[in-house]
């Protein structure tokens, strides 16, 4: 095989408190300033990992802050040069559109971009399928890999079949906290998060997850500890529409095609997110993405040729998260919120105009995924093993060496 890791890093010029709904901002992005970035935490945690040929990292940052941010990455990726590091910023970007647009003229560019979460994942696919890897596998920049047969294991069962003939095209593993567990917190939830809190439902799907045969089908998928075969991401693309969640919903795409995610639970990497810079904007976000999936799922399961994903299938989690009861759910709680948070104003607006604006745009938007999968087949085919393009990416994307460590 040959796998390759992808990075998805987010980047800013300030520590700042996202506007309400303000389009690509996104949860954990790393002040240019900062002294020790997640970036250089994660490739350094990868320095002893076994069998590592390319990393690509995903960077993804304001306008206003682009050069900024690339010196800064390429700063970083330069410390690593055992890990084959290449970098894809706007430029890179835009090689890759330029090429797209040439069989697909009418695909919007938000589709395959660095602009939202979904976009972005698209972007890694589309650059790993160009340089001819046939298994991608994602990690986040906020992640510290502690196994050094962690790629080993990431591609462990990929190509073959389980016991019942089934193929394995993607699996995921999953992530642990700083004290180790792979457990959400179960301690009992605020007033206000009565009807938000999914971590008993979750826990008891880990359970039984964790608890039986090292390979199951899953539920659940970390983006940040998950692979994909060529012969899924070159059929299946992430939705770019999502607002969050892009790897749980890429699980629905998967399966409403026919491919399922299997859950390796001997694969696991440790997460440490830096902190939440608005609680308010991230519930937001969430309400347009629950809202979103529901309508979604509901124009998919009555289109021909596409399996179904009902909640009755992925119980106990996100079985509720994806029924129509999550509508009443995220209005209950903005209000909730918004009487006992300090960010009362925000949620008042999610409780006031937020829900009512989420549930038009769903319903706008729940076909535009389908409109866009049919291109994605034949993207990833015109993009294979390019090998004029490949180089062009590789040069383009390859740091520049420090002094005495040229060739």
């Amino acid at each position: 095989m040959n796998p390759v890791i992808v990075i998805p890093s987010y980047w800013t010029d300030a520590e700042y408190l996202p506007a309400l709904g303000e389009i690509g901002v996104y949860d954990h992005a790393t002040p240019i300033t900062k002294p020790m970035p997640e970036l250089e935490i994660c490739l350094s945690s990868l320095e002893k990992v076994r069998g590592v040929l390319r990393v690509i990292v995903l960077l993804v940052a304001p306008r206003a802050c682009r050069d900024g941010a690339r010196a800064r990455v390429e700063s970083i990726c330069r410390q690593h040069p055992s890990l084959g590091v290449m970098i894809v910023g706007d430029p890179e970007a835009q090689a890759i559109c330029r090429a797209v647009e040439h069989i697909a003229p009418t695909l919007q560019q938000e589709a395959l971009s660095l602009r939202g979460y979904g976009a972005i994942r698209n972007m890694g696919l589309a650059v790993a399928a160009t340089l001819g890897h046939d298994v991608v596998v994602f990690l986040d920049d906020d992640e510290v890999v502690e196994d050094e047969d962690f790629l080993i294991k990431a591609v462990y069962g990929l190509g073959n079949s389980n016991r019942q003939g089934l193929p394995i095209m993607a699996k995921t593993g999953y992530f642990v906290l700083r004290d180790g567990s792979p457990y959400a917190d179960e301690s009992r939830p605020r007033w206000c998060d009565r009807y938000w809190s999914k971590r008993s439902e979750f826990n008891e799907w880990m359970r039984h997850a964790l608890g039986g045969t090292r390979i199951c089908r899953s539920n659940v998928l970390c983006g940040g500890c998950f692979a994909v075969a060529a012969d899924a991401y070159t059929r299946v693309a992430f939705d770019p529409a999502i607002t969050r969640g892009e790897d749980l919903d890429y699980l629905f795409n998967l399966r409403m095609n026919g491919i399922d995610v299997w859950f390796d639970g001997d694969w696991c990497v440790k997460h440490m997110p830096p902190k939440t810079p608005s609680h308010a904007a991230r519930f937001l976000q969430d309400a347009y993405r629950w809202t979103y999936e529901v309508a979604k799922l509901d124009q998919c399961n009555r289109t021909i040729g596409l399996r179904q994903v009902r909640p009755s299938a992925l119980m106990p989690y996100p079985a509720r998260w994806i029924s129509e009861d999550v509508l009443d759910r995220i209005r209950r709680t903005a209000l909730r919120r918004a009487i006992t948070c300090k960010e009362h104003f925000a949620y008042f607006y999610v409780w006031a105009s937020g829900c009512r604006q989420a549930r038009d745009w769903a319903l706008q938007m729940n076909d535009s995924y389908l409109a866009f999968q049919t291109y994605w087949p034949r993207v990833m085919a015109m993009l294979w093993d390019n090998e004029l393009l490949a180089d062009k990416l590789v040069r383009m994307g390859t740091p520049p060496a420090l002094p005495g460590r040229e060739a």
